[in-house]
């Protein structure tokens, strides 16, 4: 087995290979004046199963491009099999027709990371779950809701917690967490004028004197939390925290979250921190659980543990 990064996240790829002590592969991925891409593995892959770990994160573009390009100088050098490690799985948002004339871009990314050589595809906490259909070679789908669990329980006594969903689509999401802590659950029913906005209609759940976590899978600009938290709090909630895995936090979204309702945002590190420092944020490892879930590949165990 061999452990390989693209530019996106390196800590993350460096704390995988710290948690399996193994190295990663020595490789050169620079940029020319223009932008294009260039990648060389100084290292023999020939035969080797290796584990290509790169987020299609912010700049999206230059990362998926960087994914696809490494995964073709890996097939061109003979690996025996390369498994894409996307911790964050970008144009996830995008995985339906939202009216005429416009594309499915996470059945299209699908397509591309396939078509370049990859032969299996881990990620975590999709979007939507239709989207691991999307791919035409297997794909693991790892869920956050134990690392979640856990870190709740160490900081939140969970006898008045409630989850809370921010949207109708994330009912099982929420009620996955909510059964794991024995907790009641509540939905914020939303509506978006237009895309990157939200308001809040109504709140569905007596949430009058209850802790309220707010369990999602990204936090881009941090409007739809913010306003879910304010909300709460008008229905008396007595303190209000937020648990997503994907912290895409673009724009001044670290900002207003230290400004809103919320205690706490707490996201994984699936996509690098970029210099974000904010005592609104606090950040959790999910190194573990995909070291665990590339041993298991590796050695050809079951994946289906790590969800139990």
């Amino acid at each position: 087995m061999k452990l390989m990064s693209g530019t996106s996240n390196p800590e993350l790829a460096q704390a995988i290979a710290d948690y399996l002590d193994a190295p990663l592969t020595s490789t050169e991925i620079q940029r020319f004046s223009d932008g294009e891409i260039f990648v060389r593995i100084d290292e023999n892959v020939r035969g080797e199963d290796v584990f290509l770990i790169q987020s299609t994160s912010n700049p999206a573009n230059d990362h998926l491009m960087e994914l696809l390009i490494c995964i073709d100088a890996l097939a061109r050098a003979s690996a025996k099999r390369v498994t894409t490690v996307i911790p964050y799985f970008g144009y996830a948002r995008q995985d339906r027709k939202t009216g005429g004339r416009t594309p499915i871009s996470a059945k299209l990314v699908a397509n591309l990371i396939a078509k370049a050589g990859a032969q299996r595809v881990l990620t975590l906490d999709l979007h939507a779950g239709q989207i691991q259909g999307f791919f035409d070679i297997p794909t693991d789908n790892l869920f956050v809701t134990r690392v979640f669990e856990d870190d709740l329980r160490r900081h939140y006594k969970t006898e008045d917690l409630m989850i809370v969903s921010p949207d109708v689509g994330g009912v099982v999401r929420a009620r996955a967490l909510a059964s794991k802590l024995n907790a009641d659950i509540a939905i914020v029913d939303k509506r978006r004028p237009k895309a990157g906005q939200s308001e809040v209609m109504n709140i569905i759940g007596d949430v009058e004197g209850r802790r309220c976590i707010i369990f999602d899978d990204i936090v881009d600009s941090g409007g739809t939390l913010c306003n879910a938290a304010a909300a709460l709090k008008e229905q008396g909630a007595t303190e209000v925290a937020a648990y997503v895995t994907h912290g895409v936090l673009s724009n001044n979204a670290p900002e207003r979250i230290a400004k809103s309702e919320l205690k706490e945002l707490v996201v994984t590190d699936s996509i690098a921190a970029h210099g974000v420092q904010t005592k609104a944020v606090r950040r959790l490892s999910i190194a573990p659980l995909l070291a665990e879930a590339i041993r298991r590949i590796a050695n050809d165990e079951s994946v289906s543990k790590l969800f139990d």
